[in-house]
């Protein structure tokens, strides 16, 4: 008995295998894809090892090594900004808190949008009505004023940005999972699933979370980028925690030193463009991995 068992899990991993060899060679062809995939690997690299090659010290408002708003140079590539920090540096260190921000919102948001996705989808009737009215509700509610709302009501933190992105993000996640179940659902071994006595967790778990976690995968990289974006407006607007550096944060105190009418552009170009740079490349990974899931746009490309 254990050597069949043992043989079907080998055919099992072994379709697995050339199922995520066919998507990665599918993935190879779209160049935008792999541009967008180079970039984000480079900025989370970058991210990872910054406390190796920017000391604390040279954070700190107190422990400046540069006079304030010092021009770009040979010690400072991008200038200092009003404390006497280099704006490289900030810019650097600034990736770690707009990508952690970006990644575990766009988690809550997806994870939230799959769950009601696929109960709505599953169950119909009473408990879909509710739940894409809900969903409908919130889809018709601007997204960042919410946000906004939540991060003025609940304490300034990281961990609050996170929750005001998360839970506004998600009905897009919710009406997409649950068309993409309503699609598997009406497969027939879905009815041989039933049939032999499988019950609505096993029916959820084992045969149409897998089948819409490719929706789900190119989801969640487009609403990283969206995330990031989110997370940078909120810290623009003063939102963000105070003694965390952001992108966005970066921005907000060029703004109230007055760095546009002064023009100190290197204040204010560097983390625009970084912000820009990186919810574009999630963009193009998003866009990449729809064409990978989906025969349809592979063809119109």
């Amino acid at each position: 008995m254990s050597a069949p068992a043992a043989s079907r899990r080998a055919v099992v991993r072994a379709r697995r295998r050339a199922a995520l060899q066919k998507y990665a060679r599918s993935y190879a062809e779209n160049r935008a894809g792999l541009f967008g995939l180079a970039a984000l690997v480079l900025a989370v690299l970058v991210a990872v090892a910054a406390p190796l090659f920017i000391p604390a010290e040279a954070l700190s408002v107190t422990g400046a090594p540069g006079e304030r708003f010092e021009p770009p140079g040979a010690q400072f590539p991008l200038g200092t900004d009003t404390y006497g920090r280099s704006v490289l540096d900030l810019v650097i260190w600034g990736a770690r808190i707009s990508l952690t921000v970006g990644f575990l919102a766009a988690f809550v948001s997806v994870a939230l949008g799959t769950v009601i996705g696929v109960i709505a989808g599953h169950f119909g009737g009473l408990a879909s009505n509710v739940l894409m009215r809900i969903t409908d509700w919130f889809l018709v509610l601007p997204a960042l004023v919410m946000a906004i709302a939540l991060a003025a009501v609940l304490e300034r933190s990281t961990l609050t940005i996170i929750i005001a992105i998360g839970v506004t993000s998600w009905p897009s996640t919710a009406r997409i999972v649950r068309a993409q179940t309503l699609s598997v659902e009406a497969r027939p071994y879905i009815e041989r699933a039933r049939a032999l006595g499988g019950g609505h967790l096993h029916v959820m778990l084992r045969h149409v979370l897998p089948n819409v976690m490719p929706v789900v995968i190119a989801q969640t990289t487009l609403l990283v980028a969206e995330a990031i974006v989110m997370e940078s407006t909120l810290s623009f607007l003063g939102l963000g925690s105070p003694g965390a550096i952001s992108w966005g944060g970066i921005l907000q105190d060029a703004r109230n030193a007055g760095a546009i009418s002064s023009g100190m552009w290197w204040y204010m170009v560097p983390p625009g463009l970084a912000i820009a740079l990186v919810a574009l490349s999630f963009t193009l990974c998003g866009r990449a991995l729809e064409g990978v899931f989906n025969p349809r746009l592979r063809e119109r490309r």
